[in-house]
């Protein structure tokens, strides 16, 4: 082996290469070379796969938080899941109490973030109506929340009875909380006039 090392030694220390012959071994030294760090680079370019945490992290659910209170099992403020139901987060406070009515609440409405589901407590005989209008506003000094009112503060305002009480109450609870007051306009049967009489009675 010795042997045969040091005869190609010689052999290739006899050669000679002119200048053209020299320039193209260069060349192709210098594309073996570039060839080579490509393919290293290339290799050792390719995405490093999510650790187990991270992937924890990217499929994080979206989350939203309401104040369920009333007439439910255990009212407090709860954190459901995106796009949960009106349902949803009354099951979550322990479902409705006995003989509450939820027929004017639309159950399948998409939650938003930060608003109040309320229930209102069952009918007691219905005598929840026989006080008077007089009576009552002489208890009422506003402004009051509008989104929070029941159906006897409204019906203590100016012009509201229990008719345009309930119907606001329906829309509330159809739509959502009242973003402005000026969005009580949207409710059947309240006007300009009529909501000139108590915009100034009440508050979002």
């Amino acid at each position: 082996m010795n042997l045969l090392t040091e005869k190609l030694r010689n052999w290739w220390g006899h050669i000679t290469f002119s200048a053209p012959q020299k320039r193209s071994l260069l060349s192709i030294s210098a594309l073996v070379i570039a060839l080579s760090l490509f393919l290293v680079v290339r290799g050792t370019s390719h995405e490093i796969p999510l650790a187990p945490s991270d992937l924890t992290v990217t499929e994080a659910v979206a989350q939203v938080t309401v104040d369920v209170a009333g007439a439910v099992t255990n009212p407090g403020v709860y954190t459901l899941p995106a796009n949960s139901r009106v349902t949803d987060a009354i099951k979550a406070a322990g479902d409705k109490l006995k003989g509450a009515d939820l027929s004017d609440i639309n159950l399948a409405r998409v939650i938003k973030d930060g608003e109040q589901i309320y229930i209102y407590p069952p009918s007691k005989g219905g005598n929840s109506y026989q006080i008077s209008p007089q009576r009552v506003k002489a208890k009422n000094t506003g402004p009051f929340a509008l989104n929070r009112a029941s159906a006897k503060d409204l019906e203590s305002l100016d012009g509201i009875g229990p008719v345009l009480a309930a119907r606001i109450i329906a829309y509330r609870n159809q739509n959502g909380p009242f973003l402005t007051v000026e969005d009580l306009l949207k409710v059947s049967g309240i006007g300009a006039a009529k909501f000139a009489q108590f915009k100034e009675k009440l508050r979002v």
